[in-house]
């Protein structure tokens, strides 16, 4: 019996500009030969008890939805290098570009490059929240 291996999957950043690089996200990215997809739902700065941590800190909120969100993907055997797309939902654009240092360095580790989009709301579903941060991954 012969058996067939699935070809490893394969992602390509499209960038028709180079000014995205500096912020450490891709325009598109196209991704082949995988089999399954992982939509992630908004992760905060919750804690495992469901409630907001890191009240006024944007940094540290950055860096628990972060740990959010890996979790998520590990108990769904994904990883950070898995995810193609991420979308930042913050109630202070200014105060997440001081912080998002914290965003390219964990993405950098990982080695994982993401399309991804930011949009400023007005609130989200708990007061003391400052970033809620959506992933899709790809296997």
């Amino acid at each position: 019996m012969e058996t067939l291996t699935k070809p490893e999957t394969e992602k390509q950043a499209i960038n028709p500009w180079q000014w995205q690089d500096q912020l450490g996200f891709a325009q598109a990215i196209k991704v082949k030969n995988y089999q399954e997809t992982l939509f992630c739902a908004g992760q905060t700065a919750m804690s495992p008890e469901g409630k907001p941590i890191g009240e006024g800190d944007m940094r540290a909120q950055i860096g628990y939805a972060l740990d959010n969100l890996e979790t998520v993907l590990a108990q769904a055997a994904y990883s950070l290098s898995d995810v193609v797309r991420l979308n930042y939902y913050t109630t202070d654009v200014d105060l997440f570009f001081q912080h998002y240092d914290v965003v390219l360095n964990r993405l950098a580790e990982s080695g994982s490059k993401v399309s991804s989009t930011l949009l400023g709301v007005s609130r989200l579903a708990f007061p003391q929240l400052l970033i809620e941060i959506e992933a899709t991954a790809v296997k």
